[in-house]
């Protein structure tokens, strides 16, 4: 059974127990989906698509960057002359809000770790410890190859910089198109979409060090700081946190979520639901 929180009544009473169980506890596990970066500004429709990609709605006729990644463009430099822009805003600009900066406020002085679907680096720029960090879905900043030929990725800031400053007509010249080091294949985003996806050196260290993070402090007083989790991937972040709070009478898992701020009936007593803007809930708490 799945049990709603968060109504207007209970809002103010859930944040008052949030702010004591982030006091009383002696570790944090941060959860962060998509609903985190939006909070921050980083939406992929409106104003924001239009700002950037008016030239590319027009002639393709759609109207979100989600859609645009899709788009079976004829040619590759047409493929990463959107890609190039997609990236460069959503990776190596800062979010418009400050909803990272105020996270890393209420937790810089606990013991934390964070697990994140989120590919944005984010977390990173606002200065939250790069070790304490698992991004488990992949980076923006990153390419791998498409076959994948190696567990490798590259570092991509100079090319996609490049393909910014040299794009015209929806285009990038030939000679930027990324190719693979090794094999001479092209190089695509480091982002899980299917069994292609590269797990390299990184990313192994970081899952063992998350990994670490949670035996080591299994029967401690855990706060289970879920933000921004959807169900495209619940059994990544949501599920297990359900998992170890249920084992932990300690523990204390909260959700923070517009619309989708709910936990099952069994760990409902160690549970803090609530439904609202995640970076107004965030200032209401600092």
């Amino acid at each position: 059974m799945i049990l709603k929180f968060g109504t207007r009544d209970n809002v103010s009473d859930n944040i008052k127990k949030l702010q004591s169980a982030l006091a009383e506890s002696e570790a944090v596990v941060i959860g962060a989906g998509a609903g985190l970066s939006t909070s921050a500004g980083f939406v992929y429709t409106g104003e924001r698509f239009r700002q950037y990609f008016s030239d590319f709605a027009e002639k393709y006729d759609f109207h979100d960057m989600y859609t645009g990644g899709f788009y079976p463009y004829q040619t590759p430099e047409e493929y990463w002359a959107y890609w190039s822009r997609y990236i460069y805003i959503n990776r190596y600009m800062d979010a418009p809000k400050p909803v990272y900066r105020e996270l890393l406020e209420l937790v810089k002085d606990k013991d934390y770790h964070v697990i994140t679907t989120n590919v944005d680096h984010c977390f990173q720029k606002a200065g939250f410890d790069k070790k304490r960090l698992f991004y488990t879905q992949g980076d923006y900043g990153l390419f791998q190859c498409s076959e994948p030929c190696c567990q490798e990725t590259f570092e991509n800031e100079d090319t996609i910089r490049r393909m910014m400053d040299l794009q015209k007509d929806m285009r990038i010249p030939s000679e930027l198109l990324p190719l693979c080091p090794y094999c001479g294949k092209p190089l695509t985003m480091n982002l899980r979409a299917d069994n292609t996806f590269v797990e390299d050196e990184g990313w192994h260290k970081a899952a063992e060090r998350y990994g670490n993070f949670l035996r080591t402090r299994k029967n401690m007083r855990i706060l289970f700081l879920e933000l921004g989790v959807g169900y495209n991937t619940p059994g990544i972040i949501k599920y297990p946190f359900w998992e170890m709070t249920s084992g932990n009478r300690k523990a204390v898992y909260a959700c923070l979520n517009m619309g989708e701020a709910v936990c099952p009936d069994e760990i409902k007593k160690q549970a803090i639901c609530i439904n609202g803007e995640i970076g107004t809930i965030l200032k209401d708490l600092l």
